[in-house]
Formats: C-alpha cells, structure tokens, sequence
C-alpha cells in the first residue's frame, strides 16, 4: 500500500518508517514539493526538450558559442551579484561526500570551511538514502546529531562551535524521484531534495548564523539557472522568508554551461554564491556533447590534467567572470586518497594534491574542493598561505581572452592504451557495482570515485570504439576488442573477490550495462538515467516506467 501523505494529489510509493514519516515527509514539507512540481514541471520538461534539441545540433556539426542573443550581459560592467551571505565570505577549503550520518558528522568536524552534502553524484538514489539523509542533515542543523558506529565508537559533533557551513547538492534537472507521485506525475529529483531541505531547516539555518545555501548542478544553460531562481523564489515565499535569503553556487560542470557563465550568475544574481569547477563532469560532459566528433577524441584519462588547453581556458574564465561579478570562483575536487601502509606512495598523492591546490590558488581561486577530511589540513596549509585574506575576489584577471576556440582547444598531450583502456572498464565496473548496491562513492585504485568518473570512463570507451581509435599500441579499438577487454576485467575482479563474494555483488548486473555503452552505438546520458530503475525499491513502480 502507498504511504498516506494526507497531502491531495501526492502519492509515495515507498516504504517509509515512523521517523521518516514524522520528521522528513511531513504533509506540510510535502505540499511544497506539489506546489513547486505543479508549478514548474512543465518548465522542466521544456528545457530537458531544449538539451535534446542542441544535441541534435552539436551532432549536426554546430560548435558551441556565446551566445549573441545574451551579449549584453556580458558586456555590461555595471551589475554585480549578491554579497558573500554569513558562513559564505571564507571558502579556502570545502569537503564534500554523501549525506549518510558518519559521513555528515566528519565532515562538519573536519575543519573544512564549508561541507557540501551531496543528494546527487555521491550518493545512489534509493529511497532510503535520500529520505534518511535528509533526516541526518535535519538532525545536523538543528544541532542534535550523533552516530555510534558498529563497533560501539561514539561520533559527535564538535563543541567548540568550528563546524563547517553546511552546503547541499540536490540532484540535477535531468533526473526523477520515481517513488514519488504529484497528480500521477513522477516529480523532479531536483525539487524533491530542495523542498525537503529548504523547508525543514531554512529558519533554523539562519538562527545558527548562516542559510539555506545550496550548489546546483549539471546546468546547461542559463534558462535552467532561471528555473532554479524562480524555485528558490517561490520557496522563499511560501514560508514567510525575504527573496535573496537563499545562496546557490552553481557547478559549471558542462561544456555549454561554460559558454554561458556570465548569464548563469546574472539569471541567480539575488541568490548567487559562485561558480564551481565541476572539473571531472566538465571533461564527461566534453566528450558526450561532441562524441560524434572525430577531431575530439580524446586520450587516457589520465592524460587530461587541468594544464590541458580546454581546461586551462574553462578555468581562467571561470575566475575572471566570478570575480567580475563579486562572487567566489571554486576550484576542483582532489580525488586522492591517503594511501596507508605505503609510505611512498602516499606522498606522492599528496605531493599531487598539493601541486594542484597551489595551482589553483595563484590562478585566483577563492577555495578548493576535497573528498577525504585527511586532505582537509593540507590543503588549508596551501590556500592559508597563499590567500591569507577570507578570498581573492580582488583579483580580477583582466588578463583573461578566452574565445570559443579556446574551450574547444583537444590540443592534448598523451595516447591511448591498453592499460587506460582497461583502468576505464574497471572503475566503470567497479563503481556501477557498488551504486547498484546503493553506495555512490567509493575508493577505487586509491582514489575517491564518484559518478562523475565512472561517466568519462564508459564514456570514452563508446568514443574510441565509434571512432575506431588506435592504442598507442597499434590495437584497432573496436567494440568486440572492448567487450573482450570487459570479459577480462570481469574474470579478474571475480577471482580477485572470491566464488562467494562475487555471486552475492551486483557485479553480473555492472557488466550487462556497462556492455550496452561501449560498442560506440547506443549511449545513455547519464549512468545514473541508465541505472536508476534497478535501484527503485517498489515493484507498483517498475510497472509503471
């Protein structure tokens, strides 16, 4: 039976406990997410239509531009967006990671400026997770959170009051909570994680001295920045708050989203808090819009590092456009991991990590990213260095000419090889294993592996096969070639698990997919599309999808 909302027309098609009953899907918070989807869906659906729309052109052999019709807002000097919100002025380091319960208590204790909580690329969609991290993420603001671990070890939060703000992603545009129904509609994943946030914990965000503040995702355009705005507005308004109350960074984490930077802040400009360098969806997103592209065939992944042409352009933009506009350019996402009990090793992934924040900060950003609160103090050590004041909105990089080419510059060093060939087939396989298990970050190989890593691997796998790359090697990449290569690293990771352990994982199930995307024909946007309707949890919905 469905879940009695008491709310007309909204249906859960879920299982839902007492406690997720009465402190998350309450009637009141559930009847904002009716009004928003009611109010907007139609509006979504248009730009989800519009996406398909310049696909079609970009695989039709039209390139990327500015656009001409929106010149005027990038020419115009004059206007600036919101000022830094409390919590919001210092950002030197921000930790990310899933919103379940340890995870949230280490990273507001970590001491990381500010933590982004994140409903989307790091965590799987299962209706237990989201509901139960909007409840871990209530018992956060309201200040009463607590874990005890399997082992009996105690987390709490800090008393000294030096926690990080509290930032949270809700998932992007592109994707459905299909265990949620508004009039028989499925509602915007987008508007379920907002609503809930926002209306359990705005008033209480701003009684501990801080906000409602969000990052918003995987924007293709300045028109579904507007969508948001008038989300965050129409929020605002139902619950009594001032318009501009709520803060968004926006994540520029798609290739025609880089065109269109100054439009972005300019449609959020009351609610804006920056842009993020979104770095490893930046590249996914590079190598889906222009896959049909020979000239853009790219090498290893390993071999697009952030000196990259296309990189380096999309970086130096970006920080001359935020500061342009008084707002926060933030840096990228260090993957590594601290390795133990391999001394040598582990310094050189903090050696790179290092390398890359010092990068990032004499470029001018205002603050970087981390996944692991170990990486939390080495990089604070870099920006409090270097950027001893809360930012460098000062900097302005007039210095900065970036024209289209320049986003667009594949001048890139590097091969292709077996070895990137098969690292791709198995963090893809790895990863999709796991989130099919529910779980949407995992350390792989040392590094901190979200979707948005598992999407560049399979995603230049489909490229090379359609394009019929060579490997360094002389090897023809070929889809029969690839679906071999998944035999193998399907036969390694089984022996590597063991009979028992391999038959109880999702790994049968990571390898029918993952052979679906790589023969360079069919092609899902995004995994988490592809994936998601193994992971529903009722069967009244597989019915209906």
């Amino acid at each position: 039976m469905p879940f009695d909302t008491k709310v007309a027309g909204v249906t859960i098609l879920a299982k839902v406990t007492p406690e997720q009953a009465t402190e998350v899907l309450t009637p009141e918070a559930l009847q904002l997410v009716a009004i928003l989807h009611r109010t907007y869906e139609a509006t979504r659906q248009q730009l989800l239509q519009r996406r398909v729309a310049r696909q079609i052109e970009l695989d039709q052999g039209h390139l990327p531009d500015f656009l001409p019709e929106t010149r005027h807002i990038r020419e115009d000097a004059t206007w600036r967006a919101a000022k830094p919100a409390p919590g919001l002025a210092d950002r030197r380091v921000e930790i990310t990671g899933p919103v379940d319960r340890k995870m949230v208590i280490n990273a507001l204790n970590s001491g990381a400026a500010t933590f982004m909580a994140d409903f989307e690329d790091s965590t799987a969609p299962t209706f237990s997770n989201l509901v139960d991290g909007q409840r871990n993420l209530k018992d956060a603001i309201h200040q009463r959170i607590s874990f005890t671990a399997p082992n009996g070890k105690q987390y709490n939060i800090r008393k000294d009051g030096k926690v990080a703000t509290l930032l949270v992603r809700p998932r992007g545009w592109h994707l459905d909570e299909k265990h949620v129904l508004v009039d028989g509609q499925v509602v915007s994943g987008s508007i379920f994680d907002f609503a809930l946030y926002f209306f359990h914990n705005a008033r209480k965000s701003i009684d501990i001295g801080i906000g409602p503040y969000f990052y918003v995702p995987k924007m293709e355009s300045h028109l579904e920045a507007r969508l948001w705005n008038d989300v965050f507005n129409t929020a605002q308004d139902y619950i009594g708050l001032p318009r501009g109350t709520i803060r968004a960074t926006a994540l520029i984490e798609t290739i025609l989203g880089a065109f269109e930077m100054d439009e972005i802040i300019y449609e959020l400009r009351d609610h804006s808090s920056g842009l993020n360098c979104g770095r490893w969806d930046y590249i996914f997103s590079f190598i889906k819009k222009l896959r049909q592209r020979p000239e853009y065939v790219l090498p290893d992944r390993s071999d697009i590092s952030m000196t990259t042409p296309f990189m380096d352009a999309y970086v130096r933009l970006l920080i001359k456009t935020c500061h342009k506009r008084g707002v926060h350019a933030m840096g990228g996402m260090a993957a590594q991991i601290p390795i133990k009990n391999n001394e040598a090793a582990n310094k050189a992934a903090m050696d790179k990590v290092r390398t890359d924040k010092l990068r990032e900060v004499k470029a001018g950003h205002d603050g970087t990213w981390v996944a692991h609160p170990d990486l939390v103090k080495l990089a604070l050590v870099v920006f409090n260095e270097h950027m001893p004041q809360p930012n460098q909105l000062h900097i302005r990089r007039d210095d900065v000419h970036v024209e289209a080419a320049d986003l667009l510059n594949t001048n890139v060093k590097g091969a292709i090889t077996d070895a990137g060939i098969r690292a791709n087939v198995s963090v893809s396989l790895i990863y999709m294993e796991a989130w099919l298990r529910g779980l949407g970050c995992v350390p792989i190989h040392n590094l901190m592996e979200d979707a948005a890593t598992a999407e560049i691997s399979r995603s230049q796998l489909w490229q090379w096969a359609k394009h019929q790359a060579r490997t360094n090697e002389g090897v023809p990449v070929t889809a029969k070639y690839l679906l071999r290569v998944l035999d193998e690293e399907i036969e390694k990771l089984a022996q590597s698990m063991g009979e028992q352990r391999f038959k109880a994982s999702k790994m049968t199930e990571a390898k029918k997919h993952l052979a679906t995307q790589i023969t360079g024909e069919a092609y899902s946007d995004f995994l988490t599309s592809l994936l998601y309707n193994d992971i529903i949890e009722i069967d009244q919905i597989k019915a209906r999808i």
